[in-house]
């Protein structure tokens, strides 16, 4: 009997994270749709997950391959030149698959002509209660997760690499990504645009995303997507749009309320505007989670989201402005 080959190729980038493979691997073992292949690159870990990938070798169609560190760009092209499928599905390494997720897709794609998708992420109950909350505003339209991939909107939809798909086409015509981290999604995405190639959000792929596990590694995770916005604004110019400037805003409005004295108007009026948009967040966050634990941790996740992104912005912005 001829080996059938796979209409997917899951394609996952790890650098040092051989618990989070587990779980990801584990997780694509129970997918409904079954014709696929995975395809993980090891990113010159010094704690490589080779492992843990042949212990699924038997439950999976996978295929390990080691290489020198370069960030998840390079990797994810080697995961590509690698590749069988027809199409190529991109995971991060700590995300975990719902079964229903390449069904989803299957779906999908019998009825829409498209050249690439993503798909939105949240929580999972087994996250820890910060993990959960960081899934909140990642994702919450009060926040940047309108803007980060997860919500349909007026233009060219951009996927993120947590959770994106292309076909084989779109890899031909585009080369993979250009920028080696930080926004090298978002800059696949500027070209494909411009290749008149289509992309669309595809609401039930979605997947389970772990984010960081404190707040302190969460604050320059979001600083770097601040950072990679500037980047690709430098590359493509008019890709920075006015939405993009909203962290920084919060950031400097966030800035100048500590700074203010609460007895002047201007300071009060700063206090009571911020404290209304916190609590409006607070009373969201526990109707989607429905966690108070977890719509607590919501204020001040959203607080170091939206400041890290502001200053992670600003700084490349004003390095751009220094070193046209």
């Amino acid at each position: 009997m001829a080996h059938q080959a796979p209409k997917y190729s899951v394609i996952v980038p790890v650098y040092n994270r051989p618990q989070e493979v587990e779980e990801l691997l584990a997780s694509l073992c129970r997918q409904q749709f079954t014709n696929f292949e995975v395809i993980v690159i090891e990113d010159g870990s010094s704690v490589p997950c080779k492992e843990v990938v042949e212990r699924y070798a038997n439950q999976l169609t996978i295929h390990y391959f080691f290489k020198a560190n370069s960030g998840p760009g390079p990797s994810r092209n080697v995961g590509f030149e690698k590749a069988s499928g027809d199409y190529f599905v991109v995971f991060d390494s700590d995300c975990v698959v719902p079964e229903t997720y390449l069904q989803a897709v299957e779906s999908f794609l019998g009825t829409h002509d498209i050249d690439g998708w993503g798909g939105p992420d949240q929580g999972h109950a087994s996250f820890t209660t910060l993990q959960q909350a960081m899934a909140y505003t990642m994702s919450s339209f009060l926040t940047t997760g309108g803007i980060r991939g997860g919500k349909r909107k007026i233009g060219f939809y951009q996927a993120r690499s947590f959770n994106m798909g292309l076909s084989r086409n779109a890899w031909l015509k585009t080369a993979g990504f250009q920028f080696d981290r930080l926004a090298e999604d978002i800059e696949l995405s500027v070209r494909m645009r411009k290749l008149n190639l289509r992309v669309e959000l595809i609401p039930d792929a979605f997947v389970y995303h772990k984010r960081r596990t404190s707040f302190k590694q969460f604050f320059f995770q979001v600083a770097n997507f601040g950072r990679g916005r500037i980047l690709v604004g430098a590359k493509h110019p008019g890709e920075v749009k006015w939405v993009h400037w909203f962290p920084a805003f919060f950031t400097i409005g966030f800035l100048v309320t500590l700074l203010s004295p609460l007895v002047s108007p201007f300071g009060f009026y700063l206090y009571a505007l911020g404290l209304f948009y916190l609590l409006i967040l607070f009373v969201d966050a526990l109707r989607v989670t429905k966690s108070l634990p977890v719509a607590l941790l919501s204020v001040p996740s959203a607080i170091i989201q939206l400041t890290g992104y502001g200053l992670g912005f600003l700084a490349q912005k004003l390095k751009t402005l220094h070193n046209p």
